[in-house]
């Protein structure tokens, strides 16, 4: 058609433009004295356990149209710690962290399950991700396209450090991040095993992407839940949510947060 010009998506656009017409700021208002370091994780159980805490204090709530998310405040070891509950999926994590930033965090700890690719590498181990493959689309928001995006070296160094310090096991190794769990064919987990991915999740490279642009320092860690390893998929304790273990990842994304 004359006068047709090709359509350029955000997956070929090479440069990021600026600036948004609105940011965080505008919705989000600061908050006096917000702790500078903020956990979260996707485990409501998790969550609830530790609001119930005598030490807990609710401090803000971050809303949509799903609802209000109240956001937590603990003390641990002498320092404010922040804590919220985050959605499940690329887009609603990643608005869920831009307005935790509005509203005054400077670090960041995330942690999750994970469905795991490679059992005999896996097995009980915590995976530190030291990069992700970008199967979604809100990274390509803030980062030029490119297959993979990288964990800062440090933030691998203070999760890595916090691990041993708590003696848990761990492996360091790729994740595959996909927007769509109900897609995850058997030739595609295939090939994500062959180019060394040990896990599959759904927010990693989006999280790594916002945590550049922001300029904020950001550690993820997972724990295996289900099981891709196999021809046949192996639920185990995805439907716990991870409250078994509550307690440790919880002492170890605070441990995170005060060794960044």
């Amino acid at each position: 058609m004359e006068g047709y010009s090709k359509t350029l998506t955000v997956f070929q656009q090479e440069n990021i433009t600026e600036p948004a017409l609105f940011s965080p700021c505008d919705t989000t208002e600061p908050i006096d004295n917000f702790p500078e370091i903020c956990v979260s994780t996707f485990s409501e159980n998790i969550i609830k356990k530790f609001a119930s805490s005598e030490k807990t204090e609710k401090i803000s709530e971050l809303y949509t149209a799903n609802g209000a998310i109240p956001v937590y405040k603990i003390r641990y070891k002498g320092t404010d710690i922040a804590f919220y509950l985050s959605r499940v999926g690329a887009p609603a994590c990643v608005a869920g962290f831009e307005e935790i930033i509005a509203m005054g965090a400077k670090k960041f700890v995330l942690f999750g399950s994970c469905g795991v690719l490679n059992d005999k590498e896996v097995k009980d181990n915590i995976i530190i991700p030291v990069s992700a493959v970008r199967d979604e689309g809100t990274s390509y928001h803030y980062i030029a396209p490119s297959p993979e995006i990288e964990q800062d070296e440090h933030s691998v160094k203070v999760l890595e450090n916090a691990l041993v310090k708590c003696g848990y096991p761990y492996i360091k190794g790729k994740t595959w991040t996909s927007d769509a769990i109900y897609r995850e064919t058997v030739p595609m987990i295939e090939r994500r095993k062959r180019e060394g991915c040990i896990a599959v999740e759904m927010e990693c490279a989006s999280m790594l992407a916002v945590s550049k642009y922001r300029k904020i320092p950001f550690i993820q860690f997972l724990y295996g839940a289900d099981s891709l390893s196999s021809d046949t998929w192996e639920i185990r304790d995805l439907a716990l949510y991870g409250l078994s273990s509550a307690e440790k990842y919880m002492v170890l994304a605070f441990e995170c947060g005060v060794g960044m």
